[in-house]
């Protein structure tokens, strides 16, 4: 019985480097790819589940920082500043609104800042930015991550079909994604799949707003008298910038950059795959009611008042 499930784990760690490498070489879009993923790891077991989040975390830097050199400076600078007041002014009142709502639902104060903190920046890297600077406990942060991670689920599935139905430009996609949608990787993977230009206007304005991860921590510790805390700084985000000012002043050949940039999508849908393998049922179901109101109810605020916004500039 031993030998039996010895090759059963095998041929399962097999499947799974098969689904990987499908997915690195193009095979897989990044819808298919999250829902892959999460399917696999629901029906057969996840293989590598300790190895998961450190891989995650550096192929989607390694990815973003890649698509760098598929941009110029000048279109950079562009779009990030279409999206700057609307980034200001969204995560304000998405804070704003968080605060009044989880006080309504009567949620636990720590739970319901964090929630609020993912919507309005960037996800998960805000939540784990912020987490320690208020002391929350590790219920408030599976929570958090669950009702997060399941709405980025639903939104790189949903938000490409939305904006074909809209007949959204690549421009207003790109930038509606980057303010609508929370972890980085499915804003950039939901707006790889509608367009080039998309991907661009998205991974910049979503990253520029991802700076915004230090006052929040900052301010998050005031609000919570967190102090001696330290506040954790994106710094992979310079890196990205660096390859765009290299890719905009350096005679770097075609073949290289587009080489990079090939290389970096297909990280990036590889990325997709292992997002939806860490994303179990038990994290979902751990998240609760309360939370799940919180961060459904910001979520579809902040997704119709952006679209409307974006729609009529």
């Amino acid at each position: 019985m031993k030998e039996i499930s010895q090759k059963n784990e095998t041929l399962i760690k097999v499947l799974f480097v098969i689904c990987m490498v499908l997915c690195i070489l193009g095979y897989v879009s990044s819808p298919v790819a999250l829902v892959g993923g999460f399917l696999f790891s629901y029906f057969l077991g996840h293989p590598f589940l300790t190895l998961n989040s450190k891989a995650v975390n550096w192929l989607l830097k390694i990815a973003v920082v890649g698509l760098g050199f598929g941009m110029n400076l000048k279109e950079t600078l562009a779009a990030g500043q279409d999206g700057f007041l609307l980034t200001v002014f969204s995560i304000s009142i998405t804070l704003i609104l968080g605060y009044f709502l989880g006080r309504a639902l009567k949620m636990n104060r720590k739970s319901s800042h964090l929630i609020s903190s993912g919507t309005a920046i960037c996800g998960g890297s805000a939540i784990a930015a912020v987490s320690p600077v208020i002391n929350a406990s590790e219920k408030d942060i599976s929570i958090s991550l669950g009702v997060i991670f399941l709405l980025n689920s639903i939104a790189l599935i949903v938000f490409p079909p939305i904006g074909h139905l809209l007949e959204m430009t690549q421009h207003q996609f790109g930038l509606w994604c980057a303010i609508a949608i929370h972890d980085t990787s499915s804003v950039v993977g939901a707006a790889y799949t509608f367009g080039d230009e998309a991907l661009k206007v998205a991974t910049t304005v979503k990253l520029a707003r991802a700076l915004w991860i230090i006052p929040l921590s900052l301010l998050s510790v005031f609000l919570f008298k967190g102090k001696g805390k330290s506040v954790k700084v994106p710094y992979f985000i310079f890196l990205f910038i660096l390859a765009i000012v290299l890719n905009s002043y350096l005679a770097i050949p075609d073949e290289l950059t587009n080489g990079i940039t090939r290389v970096s999508k297909s990280l990036l849908v590889l990325t997709l795959f292992l997002i939806g393998a860490g994303l179990s049922m038990k994290k979902i179901k751990s998240a609760g009611w309360k939370p799940m109101i919180l961060g459904v109810s910001l979520w579809i605020f902040i997704s119709i008042a952006s679209i409307l916004v974006i729609l009529n500039l």
